[in-house]
């Protein structure tokens, strides 16, 4: 005949398997059958047929615990007199650290959440940027406010309003295509694509690369994030 295996549950220490007994056979904290819990207790380490020595001896030391206060619980009281003051409950140190236990292990539950909800962000550190146009030296607030008022007294005679350049979407598409070929049909997404730099050409560069890439002229591919993005081009 076979042997039986027993399949127990894990627990990190005997105020964890107490804690699941009295949740799992619903007992009041504070009104704890000590035969009955002790019982199940002694069931429970008996089932236990390979163990780590140092998590067993703690398991014997609550084991040893529960039979004193049953013991403690069998023995007769004695009559209460006026020299004689009232025995404290012996449960109640051990219902005080199951409490405190209970407590603890909700506050756990707690941060463990928090945990997994602050693991689906990452957190970039703050990086730095040169200055590309750092501003003129050598400026007081005086040379500033003169300039400033020279520019207020001018009249518009001396300046001329320039029109914005007007660049389609299908020119830039023309252009992107013109690029590729003279690069062998394959280059780096750069700004060598963006030759003015207007706000109105590089919206019609993006919007010309996403029509590019809809009719299947261009395919873009990047090894891994924030690596260099190249275009090839699909004769």
């Amino acid at each position: 005949m076979s042997g039986c295996n027993i399949k127990l549950e894990s627990f990190e220490g005997p105020l964890a398997l107490l804690m699941h007994l009295i949740e799992k056979n619903q007992i009041d904290i504070y009104n704890i059958p000590i035969a009955e819990v002790t019982e199940q207790y002694l069931a429970y380490l008996k089932a236990m047929e390979e163990f780590n020595i140092e998590i067993a001896s703690e398991f014997l030391v609550m084991a040893a615990t529960l039979l004193q206060i049953k013991s403690r619980l069998l023995l007769p009281r004695p009559v209460i007199t006026e020299e004689i003051i009232e025995e404290i409950d012996p449960r109640q140190e051990l219902v005080e650290r199951l409490i405190e236990y209970r407590k603890f292990k909700q506050i756990a539950e707690v941060l463990n959440q928090l945990g997994e909800e602050r693991e689906k962000y990452y957190t970039r550190l703050p990086q730095e940027f040169a200055r590309q146009f750092p501003p003129p030296a050598g400026l007081s607030l005086d040379d500033l406010l003169r300039a400033f008022a020279a520019l207020w007294e001018s009249t518009a005679e001396h300046f001329a309003v320039i029109a914005p350049e007007e660049i389609s979407v299908k020119d830039k598409m023309h252009d992107i295509i013109t690029l590729l070929r003279n690069n062998n049909g394959y280059m780096e997404f750069n700004k060598t694509i963006i030759r003015t730099g207007s706000r109105s050409e590089i919206v019609a560069a993006f919007l010309a690369l996403l029509e590019l890439m809809r009719l299947k002229r261009v395919v873009i591919c990047q090894e891994r994030q924030f690596a260099p993005i190249y275009l090839t081009l699909k004769e």
